[in-house]
């Protein structure tokens, strides 16, 4: 089951909102309704309110994903959530301006569109910035006059929150490539990770004394973006040039179309393997892979007996001997998926990359970065 809705697609990006999203439009007809007094109009002020301010946070996400597509970044979706919203590229580019460019554009677009609104009420003759106590005043109201200041001040807080110089925020990914113009991409990403789990301490440290355990929450989540992104790109630092010829399972378990769930059960209880690719009767080539969601689907409905081809996925990634194996895991972190069937240049299988393939190279050549070049 999915648990994402599309709501349209733009230059190829698939722009999706996550089912957990609409927690945030109850929340905010609750907190509205009560806070305000104003009962149904307050939840519809806050609805309509929670509502455009995340068409902002997609105008956001859009900034960033059509400046990574000027570079040539692949950007497979956005996807709307609770906390805000997440744009999934395949991999940010390693030149520096072209990562500041990326990052800034989201912020950027935030600001443009506070201008906007400033512009527009001027036109209306409408106050469309206000100071803190005069918003809370407004919206302590749910006057619909003052939509138009609170989608104001909310661009241009959004914009500067993710300025914090702190991942996952834009604001680590702009200090990290402005270091990267002087020290090497490793230690500058390092360094702003650094600062960023530094300023978590901070936020989480102030949350606590003025019991803001929303503060506290933040800095957790900042704290553990900035080690998650410190230590994605060690593993790409370790592995190096290493290629997926030289780490990955060579003639790997197969199963043929025509095979059935109870022998995918016997490979999988006597073999180290999870996932198998499914071979065309008769040749070497992968039409399909069987992973364990497909397996244990078949098994509780009763269907041990049944051929593997009504379970196996017939839409599957595969890789190259002769492709970085960094790019290949970033490939299985995107597509969420723990094996990748190896291909030779005439499509035969050749190999499986597993993720404990990866984890493997990963130990020894933290150990051993000798063992890259004499492979």
């Amino acid at each position: 089951m999915s648990w994402s809705i599309k709501l349209f697609k733009i230059k190829g990006i698939d722009v999706k909102v996550h089912l957990t999203f609409f927690l945030i439009l109850i929340w905010a007809a609750y907190r509205w309704s009560g806070s305000t007094g104003a009962g149904l109009q307050g939840a519809l002020f806050g609805v309509v309110a929670t509502l455009l301010l995340f068409a902002a946070v997609t105008l956001h996400e859009l900034g960033h994903s059509f400046q990574a597509l000027k570079y040539g970044v692949h950007v497979k979706d956005i996807t709307l959530m609770p906390l805000g919203g997440l744009a999934q590229m395949e991999e940010m580019p390693k030149k520096p301006l072209q990562e500041l460019r990326i990052a800034i554009a989201g912020p950027l677009v935030n600001f443009a569109i506070a201008a906007l609104l400033v512009g527009l009420g001027a036109l209306l003759q409408t106050q469309s910035v206000v100071s803190l106590g005069e918003l809370t005043q407004s919206l302590g109201k749910a006057s619909w006059t003052g939509m138009l200041a609170y989608l104001t001040m909310a661009n241009l807080a959004l914009g500067l929150f993710n300025l914090v110089p702190a991942f996952p925020m834009d604001g680590g990914r702009v200090l990290r490539a402005l270091l990267a113009m002087r020290l090497d991409y490793t230690k500058a990403t390092r360094i702003a990770a650094l600062v960023g789990q530094g300023l978590a301490m901070l936020i989480g440290l102030w949350g606590f004394m003025n019991g803001s355990y929303t503060l506290v929450l933040i800095a957790i989540f900042v704290w553990m973006g900035a080690g998650q992104e410190s230590k994605d790109v060690q593993v790409k630092d370790v592995l190096g040039e290493i290629r997926v010829g030289q780490a990955m399972t060579r003639s790997p378990h197969t199963l043929n179309v025509n095979d059935s769930l109870s022998k995918a059960v016997e490979l999988t209880l006597s073999t180290s393997q999870s996932a198998f690719p499914v071979l065309e009767w008769g040749t070497n080539k992968v039409v399909g892979m069987l992973c364990e969601p497909g397996l244990i689907k078949g098994l509780q409905g009763g269907r041990a007996a049944s051929p593997v081809r009504e379970f196996m996925k017939t839409t599957f990634q595969t890789v190259t001997t002769d492709e970085p194996l960094s790019q290949a895991l970033q490939r299985m972190a995107t597509g969420k998926v723990h094996a990748l069937p190896v291909l030779d240049r005439q499509g035969q299988l050749v190999g499986l990359l597993t993720a404990d393939d990866v984890n493997e190279a990963y130990r020894l050549l933290s150990a051993s970065p000798d063992l890259a070049y004499s492979a």
